[in-house]
């Protein structure tokens, strides 16, 4: 079955930045998406912050198996309203992929429910990605480092959860390191951040980078498809319990009520 992914831009230093239009004339979400579509099973599609809803309609995201997400200059233009459906769909089982200054995405604050700060520097410095699990899927192929020769900057204290496992880690010119490839599980829905992809860079016409892309793809889809009931906070009557038993004492909640939230 091909995977159905939604590629998200911010769409906005590609319009007004000479660098960053001169690198990806066509919008950086275009160039990941033509990456992805070089993969017979990946089918990729674009979406961006000035369409209506974002791009990001109730029906769309429903039949969107994965979320690609690359933002930086406005986050803060991303309604609320669209967070919150992003995220239900991660619950439900959509996998979301987060891109570098994503890192300060409503979606991803959310969903991680930290700060998610670094340290930074836009120096165009030599990045060393090293796999530390070369036995996860998103690494597969990729060897046991792979370089970028001009990047930003991020360092450690990355202030995120706890990951579930680390795939890659960055060595920087300047000395400093960053987790750059980490996975979470939010809900039934597989998260992973991956932290090239500064626009005044062709990091995302690398041929590695866009390797990682499709890897990661692969590994965030769920082919099992929607969760809803991961939602769901049911009031279980008594005549329903699995075993016999009589009901004491007081209670807040009439029958089949729901409960507060």
């Amino acid at each position: 079955m091909t995977i159905r992914a939604v590629v998200w831009g911010e769409n906005i230093h590609e319009r007004t930045n000479e660098v960053v239009a001169g690198i990806y004339p066509e919008g950086m979400h275009a160039t990941i998406a033509k990456a992805l579509n070089s993969d017979m099973a990946i089918s990729a599609s674009t979406a961006t912050l000035e369409q209506p809803e974002h791009g990001l309609p109730a029906s769309r995201l429903a039949e969107t198996d994965v979320l690609v997400w690359w933002g930086h200059k406005d986050h803060g233009a991303v309604a609320d309203e669209i967070v919150e459906r992003v995220a239900r769909r991660v619950f439900e089982g959509m996998g979301l992929i987060i891109l570098h200054s994503g890192h300060f995405s409503k979606i991803f604050k959310r969903l991680m429910g930290t700060p998610c700060t670094l340290k930074w520097r836009e120096a165009g410095e030599r990045e060393r990605l090293w796999v530390t699990s070369p036995s996860h899927p998103i690494a597969a192929g990729i060897g046991e480092y792979f370089e970028l020769e001009n990047e930003e900057m991020y360092g450690e204290q990355f202030a995120v959860p706890e990951p579930l496992e680390t795939v890659f880690i960055s060595w920087f010119q300047g000395g400093e390191v960053f987790r750059s490839g980490l996975t979470y599980r939010r809900g039934a829905g597989n998260v992973f951040y991956f932290r090239p992809g500064h626009e005044t860079y062709p990091t995302y016409h690398d041929a590695t980078v866009q390797k990682v892309l499709r890897n990661a793809v692969k590994w965030a889809h769920n082919p099992q498809g929607a969760n809803a009931a991961v939602l769901d906070a049911p009031n279980v009557p008594v005549e329903k319990a699995l075993e016999p038993i009589v009901e004491r004492g007081g209670k807040l909640h009439a029958a089949g009520e729901a409960g507060f939230r």
